[in-house]
């Protein structure tokens, strides 16, 4: 079982005290084990994974790189990728672990890519990403320097996958990725120095809600970054679809850049810059081998990629960047 004492220490200097109080109940409910039918063969694996001395540690390249192909024996090595290919789908990445490259969904590389020199240096920060996945950004934040990395997302695949890769790392890494929505945060904290929330905004029902949570989780002089999609169009445009989005049924609002702005005002957020705004390709987000269900070449309307196949505007998608007094 993982040691989270570090953490609750880490969260007691930052003044979040009334979280620590909270998280072993919700942790303990997030890996209930009667909550999923495969929790119990992912924590097995996790449990039994044998961990090789590591020649290497690679934060800072596109594929997060844990050890080399020479690390391990032949046997090892697909006996790893047996125990890796276990927690498919893999959405978020890529990763490099012991000469296996897990090629994901989605080339999470680009995103930082296309954010990292226009946030504030992590060096030294606390930070929480909202909604990580399996925590490829996270670890991306660790090695930028951030003192201490803290992810939240309910989806259990997700943070198990994680749990695995930090075995491989190393334990007793300043970075955890918990079982829990940020709704189960306690609300007005302002104990982070950054807060992620990248792909979250458009699965929110109320997404003033969601930015007012954001704004409550920063500390005074903290820096949110937000990523999400966006239409084209003017102040106060915006895209409710009436039923699926890109076949997803849990897409609500789909505001312009300008409407983004104006909410990101009205919640409170000071000195807002949209710093990137991009159509997702289909070479961003696919099917591979380690994540084989539809993705978005199947979700655009094969005659027209600007649409999705309900007609509607294809994923665009924007970075803003906005502080907290």
């Amino acid at each position: 079982m993982t040691d989270y004492q570090p953490l609750y220490q880490a969260l007691t200097e930052i003044k979040a005290g009334q979280w620590v109080d909270l998280l072993p109940q919700q942790i303990a409910a997030g890996f209930d084990i009667s909550s999923h039918g495969t929790s119990a063969k992912w924590q097995n694996i996790i449990e039994n994974l044998q961990v090789p001395p590591i020649s290497v540690r690679n934060l800072n390249a596109d594929k997060v790189q844990i050890g080399l192909t020479a690390d391990l024996t032949a046997e090892q090595q697909a006996q790893l990728k047996t125990d890796l290919m276990a927690f498919h789908p893999w959405r978020k990445g890529p990763y490099d672990l012991f000469g296996i490259h897990i090629d994901t969904e989605w080339r999470s590389d680009w995103k930082w890519d296309r954010l990292k020199d226009h946030i504030s240096p992590l060096k030294y920060r606390t930070v929480l990403d909202v909604g990580c996945g399996n925590g490829y950004h996270c670890w991306r934040m660790l090695g930028a320097g951030a003192k201490r990395v803290i992810g939240i997302d309910p989806t259990l695949i997700s943070v198990m996958q994680f749990q695995l890769i930090k075995k491989l790392y190393g334990n007793d890494a300043p970075i955890d990725v918990l079982p829990v929505g940020i709704e189960q945060l306690p609300y007005g904290m302002k104990a982070f120095d950054t807060v992620f929330s990248m792909g979250v905004l458009y699965h929110r029902r109320s997404p003033i809600d969601h930015l007012l949570e954001l704004r409550e989780a920063l500390k005074p002089g903290g820096e949110l970054v937000l990523e999400t999609l966006v239409i084209d169009g003017g102040l106060g445009d915006t895209l409710l679809p009436e039923d699926r989005y890109a076949k997803m049924r849990n897409v609500w609002f789909l505001p312009s850049c300008e409407t983004l702005i104006s909410w990101l005002k009205r919640c409170g957020f000071k000195n807002i810059r949209i710093v990137n705004v991009c159509k997702t390709t289909v070479e961003e987000q696919r099917t591979t081998e380690w994540m084989t269900f539809y993705s978005l070449p199947n979700f655009l309307n094969p005659d027209n990629p600007d649409l999705t196949c309900e007609g509607l505007p294809a994923p665009m998608r924007a970075i803003v960047i906005a502080d907290v007094e």
